[in-house]
């Protein structure tokens, strides 16, 4: 497990860059953290190092969002916040995404945790009383 602390959100880009690095094989990051942990803005931070120039927001009520990296390469954002039960997310087509070979980022994982390949990077965020994140990885 890698934990990374971000005292401040000017922390969140190299955090980004390094966890990248550290699961450099890796394209499916599954996040939990309450409301407010700041995933999103995490998930930006990380499309950002990966040469991303849209706009980055939380797909709710879409469920997924694709931006394109710098090579061009489909980069797709999830929430599953709206979703009711997992099985909802099959009818749009979730595995062809995670079978995709490009970058999945996930927030809401709890909705779907079962549908989750064995090779998704698991990664927790919290928020301490003072405003620093702790984001576990595994």
């Amino acid at each position: 497990m890698k934990e990374y602390i971000a005292k401040t959100l000017s922390d969140l880009p190299s955090i980004a860059r390094n966890m990248l690095s550290d699961f450099e094989n890796q394209r499916i990051f599954a996040f939990k953290g309450d409301m407010g942990v700041g995933k999103t803005t995490f998930i930006k931070a990380l499309c950002d190092m990966l040469g991303v120039k849209d706009d980055i927001n939380s797909p709710t009520f879409a469920i997924v969002n694709t931006y394109l990296d710098s090579e061009g390469a489909e980069v797709y954002h999830f929430d599953f916040y709206r979703l009711n039960k997992d099985t909802d997310a099959y009818d749009i087509g979730f595995e062809e995404y995670l079978d995709s070979g490009n970058y999945c980022f996930i927030e809401w994982t709890e909705r779907i945790e079962r549908l989750l390949p064995p090779k998704s990077v698991l990664i927790s965020m919290t928020q301490t009383i003072e405003g620093t994140r702790i984001i576990r990885a595994s």
